[in-house]
């Protein structure tokens, strides 16, 4: 319960969050027109923007993960105190009614209307079929599917239920083991993208640096043996310590569009499942390399 009250109160900040982005990056945009803030800052204060924006959404959707798992978990719960109660003999309408009150945490609501409606007298498939669109999920929703035919039928209902809670199980057990291996990949690649953050900005920090002065020194020769001709090298003027960085800086985003799409098909087997990694990488090297150049 405590995690659905905490669902609730992020997705009333979703629009919060997203006007204080929307004011902010129109501010920033007017103050850089205006070139009251270098373009540095203004990266850095798009990069917060987003944070700004999108940290409600991406927590909401690890709560709702969060939530879904948790009511797959406690419906295999009640599953097995279904078939115990069938067991021993009581008709799977009194069950429901019977196994109500125990807890099953965020499923709670959603069997007391369950039982609510048995004892109105509504037919168990069209009581359970209500529980499945409630509960929107869609290992629930099949297992169900699976009791409330099998109800109708006439068939050995505890044997039913029983097979339904070892599938649960199973599925559960299966799923565990994939988040174990999808969360070593995603680490894996986050750890990557930071370690290509780190190099490029020892790149653009310390290597261009030195290049820059090597090339001022050659520049210098070059302007004294040419007779002066003042900052250029072979008629062309010496690029800035700016200009040097964009392509470090456009590499990054880049490099964190992919590594996002890549760690979401890995992971989770779909391309645009890696869009919300994408995004959180670029945010990531946005701020990371603004922020460097801003306070180092």
């Amino acid at each position: 319960m405590a995690l659905l009250k905490l669902f609730r109160k992020v997705k009333k900040s979703y629009l919060i969050g997203l006007i204080s982005a929307f004011v902010i990056i129109i501010f920033s945009i007017l103050f850089w027109v205006l070139k009251l803030i270098e373009n540095d800052l203004l990266y850095f204060i798009l990069g917060i923007s987003f944070v700004i924006g999108g940290l409600p959404f991406f927590i909401s959707l690890i709560i709702e993960s969060n939530i879904t798992r948790e009511k797959e978990e406690m419906f295999l719960e009640f599953a097995r105190n279904l078939v115990e109660s069938v067991k021993a003999g009581t008709p799977i309408s009194r069950s429901i009614l019977n196994v109500k009150n125990k807890d099953y945490g965020v499923l709670n609501p959603y069997v007391e209307k369950l039982a609510n409606q048995i004892s109105l007298g509504i037919p168990i498939k069209v009581a359970f079929e209500t529980f499945a669109r409630d509960v929107r999920s869609k290992t629930i929703s099949r297992a169900v599917t699976i009791i409330s035919e099998s109800e109708k039928a006439g068939g050995q209902i505890e044997d039913i239920l029983e097979s339904v809670a070892k599938s649960i199980s199973q599925v559960e057990k299966l799923r565990k083991e994939r988040r174990a291996s999808m969360s070593t990949l995603v680490v894996q690649g986050y750890i990557i993208f930071l370690i290509f953050i780190v190099i490029m900005l020892v790149m653009e920090f310390t290597v261009l640096p030195i290049a820059q002065g090597l090339g001022e020194g050659v520049t210098s020769i070059d302007t004294g043996m040419s007779g002066g001709l003042g900052g250029f090298v072979g008629g062309q003027e010496a690029a800035s310590p700016e200009e040097l960085a964009k392509p470090f800086f456009w590499l990054l985003i880049v490099q964190g569009l992919f590594v996002g799409l890549v760690i979401g098909k890995l992971s989770e087997g779909k391309v645009k499942a890696g869009i919300k990694h994408s995004f959180i990488l670029i945010v990531l090297a946005l701020l990371i390399n603004t922020g460097a150049r801003l306070f180092l």
